[in-house]
């Protein structure tokens, strides 16, 4: 379902305390897999909300000199003005819409979905929320970029998110996914959707990473997103 390799394993889940009626769909960097993040993210959990955080199929990635490993798609370079794998990215786009779909089979509106990632899966999350027909809950978009992002904003003619919510966090010392690319990323989103909807936080010091109060945003931004409607 989260890739073309069949063997890509089922995604850890963080299962909600109680009754869930929201979902956080959370996809890792490249190299990693979901793992990591089940377990930040069950330290700053909604109880209503269900976390999944899917894994990454392993294929060849150009900038790793063709190594193998978890990746949603190819990535050629990280200058500004690469390649990109537009058809991985696609690919990995529509998988990541199936898995919000399943979602809403098991009875959660996608309305109370939020889609979420750092680095390259912050990257596919931007993507997919933009060129989805399922409106969101909103976006959690860490250290990352907007991919294909000269394909906008012919390529969001028909998403239902344009009033969507967007977290954006990014260190200022990340000297992988340089901060600028961050703040450009900041700049199309809001040419893109309602600019009052984007919320940019850099983090001084902050390498390609997270660290405690960034985490803290996330988990605000998620609870004032996602409220409790239990008791409605």
């Amino acid at each position: 379902m989260c890739g073309n390799n069949m063997s890509t394993p089922l995604p850890a889940i963080v299962p909600a305390v109680r009754k869930a009626t929201a979902a956080v769909i959370f996809l890792h960097g490249l190299g990693d897999t979901g793992h990591g993040w089940a377990e930040e993210f069950a330290g700053i959990r909604t109880p209503h909300v269900k976390y999944i955080f899917p894994h990454a199929p392993t294929m060849p990635v150009s900038l790793n000199m063709r190594m193998s490993m978890p990746s949603w798609f190819d990535i050629y370079s990280l200058s500004p003005d690469a390649d990109e794998d537009e058809a991985g990215i696609k690919s990995a786009s529509k998988n990541i819409k199936a898995l919000i779909d399943q979602e809403v089979k098991n009875g959660i509106p996608s309305h109370r979905i939020i889609l979420g990632g750092f680095s390259q899966g912050g990257a596919l999350s931007l993507y997919t929320a933009l060129t989805s027909q399922k409106k969101l809950a909103g976006v959690v978009a860490l250290s990352c970029w907007l991919p294909l992002r000269k394909s906008f904003p012919e390529a969001a003619a028909n998403s239902a998110n344009k009033d969507m919510h967007v977290l954006q966090c990014h260190g200022e010392a990340d000297n992988l996914v340089p901060f600028m690319f961050g703040v450009q990323t900041a700049e199309k989103m809001k040419s893109l959707i309602n600019p009052s909807n984007i919320t940019f936080k850099s983090y001084r010091g902050l390498p390609h990473s997270v660290r405690p109060e960034e985490l803290i945003d996330v988990k605000q931004f998620i609870e004032k997103q996602l409220p409790d409607i239990s008791d409605e």
